[in-house]
């Protein structure tokens, strides 16, 4: 964009969008996130990546939905209170009005086979854009070249891949991890 937006141009433009990123995205947190990234990050430039990754972070770690977490972060980082409070409600708006249509017509869709191969598939198209997501945090992870880094990364998998570990331990020990690693390492001049 050539011009600078006034704050409440910038407002409104993060309350569409995320209105926008809500109706049309499928398949839960992870995927909203991506198109988060794509919008805020690669086209506004409200954020840069590693900021995104930081807020995906604790958008993930917070209780809630990831989606809704992730627009209060995205919305506070660009518009402070108001911009939290529009990009929530951008973000609820699409998925409340999808489920009480839903509600009201819920024995015509369970039965409907049409619904069903619809949905089977949304499910392979979903299943596309997390591994996409999961491939663009990887890179960033494996760009950092920190043995603790992919240390957490495989650690985590194999506990919840293979030992069917609670994510929320798994969040909470690499949570330990790097708030040890922060407290004892930044003195010698590691980086955040």
């Amino acid at each position: 964009m050539g011009q600078e937006l006034t704050r409440a141009q910038k407002l409104w433009k993060l309350f569409v969008t995320s209105l926008y990123i809500s109706a049309f995205t499928f398949g839960g947190g992870f995927v909203i996130i991506t198109f988060m990234k794509r919008k805020y990050v690669d086209e506004f430039h409200w954020i840069d990546d590693k900021e995104m990754l930081d807020l995906t972070a604790l958008a993930q770690t917070s209780p809630g939905a990831i989606a809704v977490n992730a627009a209060i972060l995205v919305g506070w980082r660009v518009g402070g209170v108001p911009g939290a409070a529009l990009a929530v409600l951008g973000t609820v708006i699409p998925p409340v009005i999808i489920i009480l249509v839903i509600s009201l017509f819920y024995a015509a869709f369970a039965a409907n086979k049409y619904v069903a191969l619809v949905l089977k598939g949304m499910q392979a198209g979903v299943a596309a854009v997390i591994l996409d997501v999961v491939c663009n945090l990887g890179k960033k992870v494996a760009e950092r070249k920190s043995l603790i880094d992919l240390f957490i990364v495989l650690g985590a998998f194999a506990a919840t891949f293979f030992f069917k570990v609670n994510v929320v331990f798994i969040i909470l020990i690499a949570g330990l991890i790097g708030v040890l690693r922060a407290t004892l390492l930044k003195p010698k001049g590691v980086e955040k």
